[in-house]
């Protein structure tokens, strides 16, 4: 099978999406960009520059912004909301619910500055519940994206499947682990190394050091399946349940509370399914704080050595 590697070269994914959108407004005149206010960081800024009549500044107002983009959308349009992932589904969870998902339109909600990555921000600005919430809605699609070619992918996705989605980013650059050729699907995952030992589902930021602690762990003749959980909702089913199947553990790994994220939506295929033991990496159940992102991930427990360590201990 294909190699993958974190390599080198970074990059933040929300300038992926900024990136996507601009491409892809020139192929599809039914695209339309919403923001409240924050178009600068979440680089929607970029499709406002090329395509001002398709881009709507909401202002601190998040609520109207959902309610927005589900009018555009009965209009014919393809909405993509956008805000940080705190603001998004904890301010405007209402309007997603009742105004968007409900009448199952095509709305996208994309969310940068997601998990405790977002720094000095602190617990205020840090989502850590956001894929649950979003995950528990009908209707409603959620994508991860671990790079900017994933990022660019889910773009597509969303924008060629009909429905709500929920697409969830980070802040900080992150290392490139996808060819610009890399392809993605709805309800689709990647097996990114073959292993029979055990298995790290893991999506998002935590993608990366999963890669890493697999290559710590094969040093020490641990032999570790990674699998990328781009699509949260729909779960790549058949891939995880191989996984539990042949490797008879996983360990996952979110940047989120360790309830209702990822970690549960694994733990709830493979106990009806596939039963084996889950260990669920997450930020426990519990709120963010201020710091250093490379701090808050060491405080947290979810460096590519604690994920050796939870390998070892499954």
């Amino acid at each position: 099978m294909k190699s993958y590697f974190p390599k080198t070269e970074k990059q933040a994914v929300r300038d992926a999406y900024g990136q996507a959108l601009v491409e892809w407004g020139g192929k599809e005149e039914r695209l339309v960009v919403l923001d409240a206010d924050l178009s600068q960081s979440t680089k929607t800024v970029k499709f406002a520059q090329a395509y001002p009549q398709r881009f709507f500044q909401l202002g601190v107002a998040e609520q109207d912004m959902m309610g927005t983009a589900a009018g555009l959308s009965l209009a014919g349009k393809i909405a993509f909301a956008s805000s940080f992932a705190i603001f998004a589904t904890g301010r405007a969870f209402e309007q997603i619910r009742n105004s968007i998902a409900y009448p199952n339109l095509d709305v996208k909600v994309a969310a940068t500055h997601a998990g405790i990555t977002v720094g000095e921000d602190g617990s205020s600005h840090q989502a850590l519940e956001d894929i649950a919430v979003m995950r528990a809605l009908p209707n409603m699609h959620v994508l991860v994206p671990a790079d900017g070619q994933a990022t660019r992918e889910a773009v597509r996705l969303a924008i060629q499947t009909p429905g709500p989605f929920y697409l969830r980013m980070g802040r900080e650059a992150v290392p490139l682990i996808y060819d610009a050729d890399e392809s993605f699907a709805v309800g689709g995952g990647k097996l990114l190394r073959p292993g029979k030992d055990a298995t790290i589902v893991a999506c998002g930021v935590m993608v990366a050091p999963a890669l890493t602690a697999a290559e710590q762990l094969a040093q020490e003749g641990v032999d570790v399946r990674v699998i990328d959980a781009f699509s949260v909702k729909p779960l790549d089913r058949e891939l995880i349940l191989a996984a539990a199947r042949q490797t008879g553990g996983i360990v996952t790994a979110e940047e989120h509370n360790n309830l209702g994220g990822l970690g549960s939506a694994v733990a709830e295929l493979v106990a009806a399914e596939a039963p084996c033991r889950v260990l669920r990496l997450g930020t426990g159940d519990r709120f963010g704080q201020s710091g250093k992102p490379e701090a808050l991930l060491r405080e947290y427990g979810l460096t590519a050595t604690d994920l050796a360590r939870a390998v070892k201990e499954l």
